[in-house]
């Protein structure tokens, strides 16, 4: 969740000009950061001008805004997707996302959550990217929030809290030491964290 994804946009003539420029400067903006990707770098990857770029999209920084509202909404499919492989069990669906980061984290090319990322180029409060990180963080929580309570486990909010610093931390852990050995990690720190909620509610049922 808040992965992009590599996609080609060589010899793409039934893909339009708009997706390949956002598929452009995904790709682009994850691998190098957002300051450091020109427009022109942009229309030229996507095999387009400026000209048709601004058509699309009226400034780099609406584009920037597209590129993490498209991930945010890929992040949604994933948690529907959760859900629907295992209706009705909040629990398997909790340790499915854990071990879903898990995999991300261990990506030898990943650079950690790209949103993170963009909040941290990104800290003029006005930028309109900046209402979409904050929407996507905080939706993240909410999910997590809401899958603990449904679970059962004691103190919902602290545990989600828990395990969203957590996957923040490895991610940024990944791009300063590399990912080797960091999703097993995640997996065994989050499952820790899981359980002694699960103690704790166990203990206050039998008092």
């Amino acid at each position: 969740m808040g992965t992009v994804k590599k996609t080609s946009v060589r010899n793409s003539d039934r893909i339009s000009p708009r997706e390949r420029i956002l598929t452009a400067a995904s790709d682009l903006f994850y691998r190098h950061g957002i300051r450091a990707v020109g427009v022109e770098t942009i229309a030229e990857e996507a095999e387009t001008n400026k000209m048709t770029l601004y058509r699309h999209f009226h400034s780099k920084d609406e584009l920037v805004a597209q590129y993490l509202q498209r991930l945010a909404e890929d992040a949604k499919s994933s948690w529907d997707r959760l859900e629907a492989r295992h209706s009705g069990n909040p629990s398997a669906q909790l340790r499915a996302w854990l071990k879903d980061m898990a995999a991300q984290v261990a990506k030898r090319d990943e650079r950690g959550c790209p949103l993170a990322n963009a909040a941290v180029e990104l800290p003029e409060r006005d930028h309109p990217a900046r209402r979409v990180i904050e929407a996507f963080k905080t939706a993240q929580r909410e999910r997590l929030i809401q899958l603990c309570t449904a679970a059962a486990l004691a103190e919902p909010e602290m545990l989600a809290d828990e395990l969203f610093l957590l996957l923040e931390g490895v991610r940024v852990t990944a791009q300063s030491v590399g990912p080797k050995g960091l999703g097993d990690r995640l997996v065994r720190m989050g499952e820790a964290m899981i359980k002694a909620h699960t103690k704790i509610e166990t203990a206050r049922s039998v008092n």
